[in-house]
């Protein structure tokens, strides 16, 4: 449609993809053309191209499958991308592609918390937000500024900061650290805030190209009350690490860990690139402030890598890819400190 942005949607599967299977239940199979037919009010917005590239739920998707996805965005002759997919793992999702698509357009990530059988399905409303929001002329304007972004409830969130929040409510996603972007409001994309984005240009320009080899998998090592370390023993004696090429540590407060497993994560830090993030869900890590073997000052000194203020999740994907662009230690410490 002449005049209209051109819009290419992208779409995964996830709640927003699934439709009855005649036994009560959801099953994936609804594609790209079928989210958008459901969605007339698009047509006045866009010029829209669908592609349906899979029909799985986000919990299976794979860190190769949206390396591809991060690929075939970078060929697309459009305006503006949408990606639909499941709520699973969309705050894992949208942070990989921000670190892998570097474009002029705005690329937004949206899904659904309510399948298309319920009553108040939130799918035809998250599609035509992120629309919208694609199309908007300051987001246009900002694409490179504002990278990624997911569009859920109105709301429209930075990759690096949005975070599912809750397993079933309808308003599951928040950015706890920062608030939202932008809000869509009637036809109208209220722009409020620009994301701090120092982090995600720094591992750009140390990533490049390169960030597209095979690397084994991080492990993720959750930290709570007098956990035993079992599984950091198993990967200290395995002669392969258990298979995993890096680890994140998702430690208590500032940057903590229980004391009794002090010994065994330096250990595992002198043999993987092991990244310390906060439990808590994010925010930046104390630096200088506890002392005593399990504090900050010493799991520093001892070499572990500091996260900054990515949550867990987000600072796995964030080491795989630094591994998969074999990044030496001191670099991906680096690409970690700005970060914050």
């Amino acid at each position: 449609m002449t005049g209209l942005p051109r819009v290419h949607v992208l779409a995964l599967g996830g709640t927003i993809a699934t439709r009855p299977d005649g036994s009560g239940a959801m099953q994936m199979g609804l594609g790209a053309e079928d989210l958008i037919a459901a969605v007339p009010a698009v047509a006045r917005l866009a010029d829209i191209q669908a592609e349906t590239v899979s029909r799985v739920g986000s919990h299976s998707l794979s860190i190769d499958h949206i390396y591809a996805l991060a690929a075939r965005i970078r060929t697309l002759d459009a305006d503006g991308v949408v990606v639909t997919q499941g709520t699973n793992t969309l705050e894992e999702t949208s942070f990989l592609l921000d670190l892998l698509v570097e474009r002029d357009i705005p690329l937004a990530v949206t899904a659904a918390m309510r399948n298309p059988a319920l009553t108040s399905a939130d799918g035809p409303g998250n599609l035509l937000a992120a629309v919208r929001v694609v199309c908007d002329p300051w987001v246009r304007s900002h694409a490179r500024a504002l990278g990624v972004l997911a569009v859920m409830l109105d709301e429209v969130y930075a990759a690096t900061d949005v975070l599912k929040v809750h397993p079933t409510r309808v308003n599951a996603f928040a950015s706890t650290q920062t608030g939202p972007l932008a809000a869509v409001v009637e036809d109208r994309v209220v722009s409020m805030a620009l994301p701090v984005r120092d982090g995600v240009n720094y591992a750009r320009a140390h990533l490049g190209s390169a960030a597209s080899g095979k690397a084994g998998p991080v492990a993720l090592l959750w930290m709570g009350l007098d956990e035993s370390g079992g599984l950091i023993e198993a990967m200290l004696a395995a002669s392969n690490r258990l298979g995993y090429h890096g680890a994140v540590v998702a430690a208590m407060g500032g940057g903590h860990v229980p004391e009794q497993l002090v010994d065994r994560l330096v250990r595992l830090s002198a043999v993987l690139p092991t990244v310390v993030s906060p439990r808590s869900g994010g925010g930046p890590l104390l630096r200088h402030t506890y002392g005593g073997p399990s504090g900050e000052i010493a799991l520093r000194k001892a070499g572990l890598i500091w996260g900054g203020r990515l949550h867990p999740v987000k600072a796995r994907i964030l080491l795989d890819t630094c591994l998969r662009a074999d990044l030496s230690r001191g670099t991906i410490g680096a690409v970690f400190e700005a970060f914050g």
